[in-house]
């Protein structure tokens, strides 16, 4: 079973930058695929960015070009940078895993919270 662990969120004014960590274990690191899903009260989950065997990486169009995911396999941490925040980056950031290989992420951390004020 995966266990994940979020650190990281906080208060920023927009323009600020935060950087979320996360730690897993229960799971051999290397076969897993991470990622950064966001939950604002009211509005549906959003992907934000993912990181797959190989190293490839997406991310959605509202953080592109802002927000960057990045693993470090020796620690079993994954990491998003984010930059440039906005009012609207607000909400509870949980990291997850997939173990499938098929990008079905059943595996989330607590969560930690993102605010972003303007």
């Amino acid at each position: 079973q995966v266990q994940l662990v979020e650190s990281g969120g906080g208060s920023v004014q927009a323009g600020g930058s935060l950087r979320l960590s996360c730690v897993a274990s229960g799971y051999t690191f290397s076969s897993l695929s991470m990622g950064w899903f966001r939950q604002v009260e009211g509005k549906e989950r959003e992907g934000v960015a993912f990181v797959y065997g190989g190293g490839t990486t997406d991310y959605s169009d509202s953080v592109k070009g802002r927000f960057t995911i990045s693993t470090d396999n020796a620690k079993n941490m994954v990491y998003l940078q984010m930059n440039n925040l906005k009012p609207e980056d607000s909400g509870t950031y949980y990291c997850v895993a997939d173990t499938s290989g098929r990008g079905d992420f059943k595996h989330w951390g607590q969560g930690t919270q993102v605010t972003v004020s303007s």
